[in-house]
């Protein structure tokens, strides 16, 4: 999309005026990219409104599906965004591996503390995460670590939701408006059972054949030596069908997994979460979802 037409819708729309003032007011941003929905709508409107200023900053690591790491990488060169790819750790952090409930705390305080440091070589005074409005009174231990680390949540500032960024994506040509959520291979994993790299990969090598056979939305929960398969529940039948599950369990087999079985409830987004919402989750972490008034990086 030409970036004339890009510029005139965004001041043409209430809600991405905001955002546009917003990121005219910081005048130089890092944004931890993913190439998720979120995280490029941010970056595709950042870069129209502060061109070089805005940088994409993408981070690898153990937990991250290879998969998604070509298809952001691959996105931001359609798209002529500003990337720089970085190494995050949180793998070496034994409470990250330990796998709490506060999991996604100890991987968010790398990620930023990654991205900040890239932006003060930089010399770019924010950091910026794809956090939306529809994020406030979730469950998301990781806000904790944007809190505590002054990142900004722009799109939560203007108010956006997560429908608002796939309509918007839509019109502004973002070929994301419509990706399924992607979360790290590491949230497949149910907490308290210890997060390893055979594990990461177990799971990312039968979700891509899952993937190939085109199950575009699924998860693979494991369950040690099983793999509890989740698909959206209008096509559990499909995946039930001899045909394809016997090159399913086929696959699972090679990779360890004594047993695959179909959830038969289908794909819910957030699943292992409801154990904590249930029994009821980590005090520390249960009001970490705020809109922290925004602070400059020092």
């Amino acid at each position: 999309m030409p970036e004339d037409v890009v510029s005139e819708l965004i001041s043409s729309e209430p809600e991405l005026s905001r955002l546009s003032s917003i990121l005219e007011e910081m005048g130089s941003v890092a944004i931890a990219y993913s190439g998720g929905v979120d995280s490029a709508f941010l970056l595709k409107v950042a870069t129209a409104v502060l061109g070089e200023d805005a940088r994409g900053v993408l981070a690898v690591s153990e937990s991250l599906d290879r998969n998604e790491l070509e298809a952001a990488r691959e996105l931001a060169r359609q798209q002529g965004f500003s990337l720089s790819i970085i190494e995050t750790h949180e793998y070496e952090n034994p409470l990250y591996r330990r796998n709490g409930p506060d999991r996604c705390y100890h991987c968010k305080t790398e990620l930023f503390n990654e991205v900040r440091s890239f932006a003060a070589r930089e010399g770019i005074p924010w950091v910026l995460d794809g956090s939306h409005a529809g994020d406030l009174g979730d469950y998301r231990p990781g806000m904790k670590a944007r809190n505590e680390q002054g990142v900004r949540s722009p799109l939560m500032e203007a108010g956006l939701v997560k429908d608002d960024l796939r309509a918007f994506s839509r019109l502004l040509g973002l070929p994301t408006w419509d990706k399924p959520a992607a979360p790290c291979l590491s949230s497949r994993i149910p907490y308290g059972a210890e997060v390893t790299k055979e594990k990461l990969r177990q799971v990312e090598a039968l979700e891509e054949l899952l993937s190939a056979l085109g199950f575009e939305i699924r998860r693979v929960r494991h369950y040690g030596d099983v793999a509890r398969i989740e698909v959206p529940l209008g096509r559990v039948e499909e995946l039930r069908e001899a045909s394809v599950l016997t090159k399913v369990e086929s696959e699972g087999g090679k990779l360890g997994f004594r047993s695959v079985t179909v959830d038969p409830d289908g794909y819910r987004s957030g699943n292992l979460n409801r154990a904590l919402v249930e029994g009821g989750a980590d005090a520390g972490f249960t009001d970490a979802v705020t809109l922290e008034p925004s602070r400059r990086r020092e």
